[in-house]
């Protein structure tokens, strides 16, 4: 569990899958789309492989004072080194409620989740990629000191236009060293 001044970073508990149903389903960044659920019952499961899921770091994003869940916050360690070493690399993925957008919540978790992957974790590097059109994260990532290290054109689809096609986005990159981190502090 982590804890800031106004949320709770904690496991996923059965209990949340009406409210994870609410905010995934709310979602409009595209490449949120393939997360959606088609019914409780498919949240509900989710919720449960969150909490087996020992090879992801999956927080839900909670409000201190009520325990209302507004996100989540998930990444799992990548393998950038030799084979015979620790995976020392994250690439983490934030999602917040749309109604909670806008009031420095994503700031607040996402500076405790990277904190405690560089502190805890002993995490070398993380990057994390989002659409060009997403300048609420493009902001997000410069306000916690990752420094943009390229744009992807037509990188990814996650959605069809009208006729079915592939509708391909141009996708940033940022990324923060460990080092870098520290120095920031």
């Amino acid at each position: 569990m982590i804890e800031t001044k106004r949320l709770i970073l904690r496991p996923f508990m059965e209990a949340d899958a009406e409210q994870v149903y609410h905010y995934v389903n709310a979602q409009t960044i595209h490449c949120f789309s393939d997360m959606r659920f088609e019914s409780f019952e498919e949240a509900k499961k989710e919720v449960l492989r969150r909490q087996e899921d020992d090879t992801e770091f999956y927080v839900a994003i909670c409000l201190k004072d009520s325990g209302k869940i507004i996100g989540e916050i998930f990444s799992h360690p990548e393998q950038m080194a030799p084979k015979d070493s620790k995976p020392d690399t994250h690439s983490p993925c934030w999602m917040l409620d749309p109604e909670y957008q806008g009031m420095g919540y994503a700031y607040e978790a996402t500076y405790a989740y990277y904190d405690y992957l560089f502190v805890e974790k002993n995490v070398r590097r993380i990057y994390t990629y989002t659409e060009d059109y997403n300048i609420s994260c493009q902001k997000l990532c410069e306000k916690l000191g990752m420094r943009k290290e390229g744009c992807f054109k037509q990188y990814v689809s996650f959605v069809n236009d009208e006729n079915g096609n592939p509708i391909y986005e141009n996708t940033m990159q940022y990324a923060i060293l460990r080092d870098e981190w520290f120095e920031q502090k």
